[in-house]
């Protein structure tokens, strides 16, 4: 009886573990605190932080091995990729780049990708094995943002002063095309097809609190989209007004596309099908009497691995909103550093 009662109370712990959801504890929310010097991570179990790595001054862009044992940062102050142990947090080493950088892509291969965002401007390429700068592509000015496609096949470069895309065969590492913009190329989200090919490319442009619509087959721009004006009177400074929209995202699930607005104080949804506007969710505010509204200068957006959460960087409020994605409600708001804006989700094996 008593072996039987072990095997039974055995059972029931296995059966009992095997009923906590996959995504509770499988993936981390890390964010990059720009006027700071750290690095929070947050459980996204909890909306707690758990981990903080320190020393981190003016980390920029954030990615991760694709084994999830390492973490890649943009160093801005030292011009390197910094490289720590994801479990501990402690720096492993830190890579010379060939100029100051911007963001972080890396190819399920492991070749880490390093926007480079001072003239020339370039792509740098760092060899994932021994952890040093393999290849420069040069680019027809400094970058801003880059993304590697989901089929892994091109990587997506922006420029905010050229004010163009490059897109860049990973196989070759050499430019595929280009197209030019009329305003500068800020964050961007990528679609696509069934076959995980990309099909479009959703821009984010200087001075415009929208996007634009790139058909990546057709390679031209065939929409941009202004996003409402809801007349909150938010205090907006000249920086500001240069990048109004400065957050996109395409949920996992391919359905919907999620847009932020620091004017607006909100993140906005819109159905890919047709892009049209399905939702709006408010932002937290700041409030200082005699002041113009402060709103939470939303940057930005990652989710989890499952969609079910959005996770968008505060960066006038020191903090992350969390947002559940099916009903459209802020469900927590998270403390973190000194204006927080590179957000990226890790998915731990």
């Amino acid at each position: 009886m008593t072996a039987m009662r072990t095997i039974l109370t055995s059972l029931s712990l296995v059966l009992v573990a095997a009923a906590v959801p996959a995504s509770a504890s499988t993936s981390r929310i890390y964010i990059t605190n720009s006027a700071g010097d750290s690095i929070n991570v947050i459980d996204p179990e909890t909306n707690t932080v758990v981990q903080t790595i320190k020393g981190e001054e003016a980390a920029h862009g954030i990615n991760f091995s694709p084994d999830g044992t390492r973490v890649y940062v943009s160093n801005e102050a030292t011009s390197t990729l910094d490289v720590f142990d994801q479990k501990t947090g402690n720096l492993i080493k830190k890579v010379t780049l060939s100029n100051h950088p911007n963001n972080i892509t890396v190819a399920k291969d492991g070749r880490i990708f390093v926007g480079i965002a001072r003239e020339p401007g370039g792509l740098d390429i760092i060899d994932p094995v021994t952890l040093t700068l393999k290849k420069t592509v040069p680019m027809r000015g400094r970058l801003h943002n880059i993304y590697m496609t989901p089929d892994q096949k091109y990587v997506i470069c922006g420029s905010v002063a050229k004010k163009f895309v490059s897109v860049v065969d990973a196989q070759t590492e050499t430019v595929a095309w280009d197209y030019q913009y009329d305003l500068g190329v800020r964050p961007m989200t990528i679609e696509a097809n069934p076959d995980g090919s990309t099909k479009r490319i959703f821009v984010q442009l200087a001075s415009f609190d929208g996007f634009s619509v790139l058909d990546f087959a057709k390679r031209e721009e065939v929409a941009r989209i202004k996003l409402p004006e809801l007349n909150k009177n938010v205090d907006m400074d000249p920086g500001r007004l240069d990048a109004p929209s400065h957050g996109i995202g395409v949920h996992p699930d391919g359905k919907t596309l999620w847009v932020t607005s620091i004017p607006q104080n909100a993140v906005f949804v819109y159905s890919l099908a047709d892009l049209k506007l399905i939702g709006q969710i408010d932002l937290p505010e700041l409030k200082i009497a005699g002041k113009p509204l402060g709103g939470a200068v939303a940057n930005w957006v990652t989710f989890t691995p499952d969609g079910k959460t959005i996770y968008i960087a505060n960066s006038g409020l020191r903090s992350v909103t969390a947002i559940d994605t099916a009903s459209m409600k802020v469900k927590a708001v998270v403390p973190v550093g000194e204006v927080p804006k590179r957000i990226n989700t890790l998915v731990m094996n």
